[in-house]
């Protein structure tokens, strides 16, 4: 695609999200496959819709708004009948990731142990946090994007920021935990 006119510079920006998008999209549904398609279908209907962005300085929140309303389709679209929370926490339950081998090394494990961790909070605080802690939005940019109101915003962070803090503590309480090794006697 040759970028052209007078959306080229919008084009151009929207190309370097695409990135950001995938993150995005991966830390709430918590499958690739399923990451790959939406953030794609985000940039689909916002480039058949870039007439409709009247600030560009606003195309980060419209963008995210755009893949919030991508994956909210899907959802509703996969289980019409249950509530959305039982389906992103199923979701994320199924895609949970195995146990790391001790080979591994420790920053993998940390990534693996915060991805999880995150795949657990809720889907409001998910969103929220990877927002704003992975994507530096603003709380107006995510109110915005979310159509939430700013105070709903900081609480569900300060609560999935809470929730991490629990979550990632607890593995590593169980790693301290001395471990008994049996021995088998040789006759």
């Amino acid at each position: 695609m040759e970028l052209r006119g007078p959306n080229s510079g919008l084009l151009q920006l929207l190309s370097a999200e695409h990135h950001r998008l995938y993150r995005t999209a991966y830390s709430w549904c918590c499958d690739p496959a399923l990451a790959a398609d939406l953030s794609q279908e985000a940039m689909l209907r916002a480039l058949s819709r870039l007439d409709q962005l009247r600030d560009g300085q606003k195309l980060k929140p419209w963008l995210y708004a755009i893949l919030h309303n991508c994956f909210l389709s899907y959802l509703r679209k996969e289980r019409p009948n249950e509530p959305l929370e039982e389906l992103v926490l199923a979701r994320a339950q199924v895609y949970e990731s195995p146990e790391s081998t001790e080979q591994a090394r420790e920053r993998s494990e940390i990534v693996r142990r915060v991805r999880d961790a995150i795949c657990k909070l809720p889907l409001g605080q998910r969103q929220v946090i990877t927002l704003i802690d992975l994507d530096s939005c603003s709380y107006a940019e995510v109110a915005e994007i979310l159509e939430v109101p700013i105070g709903t915003v900081m609480s569900r962070l300060y609560r999935a920021r809470q929730a991490l803090r629990t979550l990632i503590a607890e593995p590593a309480a169980a790693r301290t935990q001395p471990r008994l090794r049996i021995v088998a006697e040789e006759r």
